[in-house]
C-alpha cells in the first residue's frame, strides 16, 4: 500500500509541476523583467539584424506584434499543461472537466496577470491582452480537441463501391 502512495504521489508531482512552474514564467514576465523596454534589449537588435533598412518606427511594431503573438503563445502553452494536467488527474471531477478547467485557469491567470501590470510603471494593462490569452488557451484546446477526433472514418463495406 506504501508504493502505491508513493506512486500517487509522484504521478500527481509529474502532472501539475510543469502547469505550476509555467504560471511562475507568466507572473515573472508580468514583472518589470518582461516590459517592452527589457524585451527590445534583445528583440530589438535581432530585429535590427533581420531588418537591417527598416525604419525604426516599423522596428517597434515588429516588436509589438512579437510581444502579442508572446502573449497568445504563453497562455496556448498554459491551457496545454492545464489540460495535461487535468487528463492525467486522478480525481475524477477534474478529469470529467478537463477542457473546461483550463480554460477557466487561462482566464483567471491572464486577469491576475494584468492586474499585476497595473502596479508595474514599467507596464501597462489591458483586457485586449486578457482577451488575447483567453484567445490563446482557447485556440490550444480546440486545436487539441480536433487532433483528436480522427479525421476520416474509413468507408463501411455497404459504401464501397465494388463496380
Amino acid at each position: 500500500m506504501q508504493k502505491l502512495n508513493s506512486t500517487n504521489w509522484r504521478a500527481t508531482l509529474s502532472s501539475y509541476a510543469p502547469l505550476i512552474l509555467w504560471i511562475g514564467v507568466i507572473f515573472f514576465l508580468s514583472s518589470n523583467s518582461g516590459s517592452m523596454a527589457e524585451t527590445s534589449r534583445f528583440i530589438g537588435p535581432l530585429l535590427h539584424f533581420l531588418f537591417p533598412n527598416t525604419p525604426e518606427q516599423t522596428i517597434q511594431i515588429y516588436h509589438g506584434y512579437i510581444r502579442k503573438c508572446a502573449h497568445f503563445t504563453e497562455y496556448a502553452v498554459l491551457a496545454f499543461l492545464a489540460l495535461r494536467a487535468c487528463s492525467r488527474s486522478l480525481n475524477h471531477g477534474a478529469f470529467k472537466l478537463r477542457y473546461i478547467l483550463p480554460l477557466l485557469l487561462v482566464a483567471a491567470v491572464a486577469c491576475l496577470d494584468e492586474l499585476n501590470q497595473s502596479f508595474e510603471a514599467s507596464r501597462t494593462s489591458s483586457m485586449w491582452d486578457v482577451s488575447l490569452d483567453i484567445g490563446g488557451g482557447a485556440v490550444m484546446i480546440l486545436a487539441i480537441l480536433i487532433l483528436k477526433k480522427p479525421l476520416m472514418t474509413a468507408p463501411s463495406d455497404d459504401t464501397v463501391d465494388r463496380s
